[in-house]
């Protein structure tokens, strides 16, 4: 079983990175890993992150492949309604479901430019995804605040315009714009704003349920509905030029 890997919060001065240390999923398919699987990466040149990396993928040869996956559900046998300082560093099992890391993801993302897929399923089989050109995540002194924009619909739509722009909040540090701790109100953890059109690290429920409003997994736009019930969901991101 590998557990997430948890990244120390300081970045070594000097430190020199071995070209061998792959620092995300792209390093690791150049080195010729092509095959998805559990790999370690490097963030920050020195400290190993375990992480599961999607070489393939569905859609346009922009997208296709060399995924690292910062977040994903498929079966809830993680529990996701954490504190702050879990979701700074990252929990969960890379087998099955997993946390990346705030933290790592600000690590990742200062030092190149990486794009995001959302990957959805429901419990019908019906798949969907969006596409974001852009994704990077701040420090956390600026509340590891979300950055995504250029948007491409794979059928999901975009329920992450809301949330951009926005700090990340957890019900042990409430960083929303709303009058109630986000967080609480919905079972989850995010980049919530007054509240969410989307809610990946809420309550996995074992199918639609439309008495349960806002509390579980859902993503607004691609159903229209604040219902939860997600099969699957999971956030990867990809280098680029």
């Amino acid at each position: 079983m590998f557990l997430a890997v948890l990244l120390p919060f300081f970045l070594v001065n000097g430190c020199t990175q071995d070209k061998d240390m792959a620092v995300d999923c792209s390093d690791v398919y150049k080195s010729g890993q092509t095959v998805s699987g559990i790999y370690s990466i490097y963030p920050t040149g020195d400290f190993p992150v375990w992480v599961y990396c999607q070489m393939i993928s569905e859609g346009k040869d922009e997208d296709k492949g060399q995924w690292t996956v910062i977040q994903r559900r498929m079966d809830g046998s993680v529990n996701f309604y954490r504190p702050w300082n879990q979701y700074k560093r990252g929990f969960g099992n890379v087998e099955s479901e997993y946390w990346l890391g705030l933290e790592n993801m600000y690590q990742l993302t200062r030092k190149n430019k990486y794009m995001l897929r959302v990957d959805l399923e429901d419990f019908t089989g019906k798949k969907g995804f969006a596409l974001y050109s852009s994704f990077s995540v701040d420090c956390e002194t600026d509340g590891y605040t979300l950055h995504v924009s250029g948007f491409k619909d794979g059928g999901a739509g975009d329920s992450l315009f809301v949330h951009n722009g926005q700090k990340f909040s957890t019900f042990d540090k409430d960083q929303d714009t709303a009058g109630i701790n986000c967080a609480r109100r919905h079972i989850g953890a995010f980049w919530y704003r007054n509240c969410i059109y989307t809610n990946p690290n809420g309550v996995y429920l074992w199918g639609e349920d439309p008495t349960i409003d806002g509390i579980g997994n859902f993503w607004f736009t691609w159903k229209n509905n604040y219902i939860a019930g997600l099969k699957s969901i999971s956030m990867k991101i990809k280098r680029v030029s």
